[in-house]
């Protein structure tokens, strides 16, 4: 059990509350498994009808999984070793929440990023504060996008998923919901209200919570994926990675956001952006339950090579960031590399 994650059940409703705001409550070993055995439980008890998770911290909902606790360690068997057991944990949280029986409600405001996203966009319903700033930043710390993201990533439209997972673009509320990852927009102070009214509810079958969360909506904005999709779509069409780098390079807009993303893919780890690609082609034919076999296996490897230990201490650690990769560059990273990374376990 862990203290920075508590469990409560009100009425028929089980609350999940994520309570380390020191670490903008990134999941640990501990928690990690903790919401593991309590998503076990909670799926065939016949006291709860529902599960929510939330936050007890304003500025985060959860900013990812405790990376720099594994990326301090000096060794990479080390590295490998406390790999297994938190990816393990975690991804068989992962699991359980996107395929679990009953309706799973996440409450998200803040800082959203990575496996805060494994624990919440998995679910039934996925309900955005109006501070959320959500995202898949993993290439840039020699990692890959994983916790299934490609399975739920290619379930956005167009290759906003694809778009999602090479360059980590931060997400508000607007944009989640237009990108598929959110599906109900609620005030921040009105989640509150929400959860209690869930508690309150004699039953929470899927209907009812429907109900309870569409009367707590609030209208929101348009975001900016819409007006920008057709260009999202023509950059990283295809399947092959050169070609979105080559068109990313040679395209004739001038906005800001079009820089970003050339400045994102310069900046990433050369074999995350391969390792990235090859899990997004893969995954557009997996189940979930494959998908997070294969990003265990990727994982596992990737977090005892040079460039997670190197991405974590230039983001994480000196914050210098200025990354060293190794390779250097994407022609140095091969078909072969990659494959290697995903063989199985030992």
């Amino acid at each position: 059990m862990s203290a920075d994650l508590t469990s409560d059940i009100r009425g028929r409703l089980g609350i999940i509350t994520l309570d380390r705001p020191k670490a903008l409550n990134a999941l640990n070993l501990a928690m990690a498994q903790h919401l593991d055995v309590l998503l076990d439980r909670w799926a065939t008890d016949p006291a709860v009808d529902a599960v929510l998770i939330r936050s007890a911290s304003e500025r985060a909902f959860c900013a990812g999984g405790d990376v720099r606790s594994i990326g301090m360690l000096p060794g990479p068997e080390d590295r490998q070793a406390l790999g297994r057991e938190f990816f393990g944990a975690e991804y068989r949280a992962n699991h359980r929440i996107g395929t679990f029986p009953k309706p799973f409600i996440a409450l998200m405001d803040g800082i959203t990023m990575g496996g805060g996203l494994g624990i919440s966009v998995l679910g039934s319903h996925r309900v955005v504060g109006e501070n959320l700033r959500m995202a898949m930043p993993e290439t840039v710390l020699g990692l890959f996008p994983d916790v299934g993201a490609s399975w739920f990533l290619n379930r956005c439209p167009g290759a906003i998923g694809r778009y999602l997972a090479l360059t980590g673009a931060m997400l508000g509320a607007a944009d989640a919901l237009a990108a598929g990852l959110a599906t109900h927009h609620v005030r921040v102070g009105a989640f509150d209200a929400l959860t209690t009214a869930l508690a309150e509810r004699p039953s929470l079958d899927r209907p009812a919570v429907d109900e309870v969360v569409e009367a707590h909506a609030a209208a929101i904005g348009d975001g900016t994926l819409v007006e920008r999709r057709p260009v999202i779509d023509r950059l990283f069409e295809g399947r092959d990675l050169n070609a979105v780098i080559e068109r990313v390079e040679g395209a004739a807009e001038t906005a800001d956001w079009i820089a970003a993303i050339h400045a994102t893919l310069h900046r990433a780890s050369p074999t995350s952006l391969r390792a990235t690609w090859r899990r997004i082609l893969d995954g557009e034919r997996q189940s979930l339950a494959a998908v997070l076999d294969d990003d265990f296996r990727m994982a596992v490897r990737m977090v005892g090579r040079h460039d997670f230990a190197e991405g974590v201490r230039a983001i994480l650690i000196d914050k210098d960031q200025s990354p060293i990769w190794s390779p250097a560059s994407l022609a140095e990273v091969t078909t072969a590399d990659i494959d290697a990374l995903l063989r199985p376990l030992g």
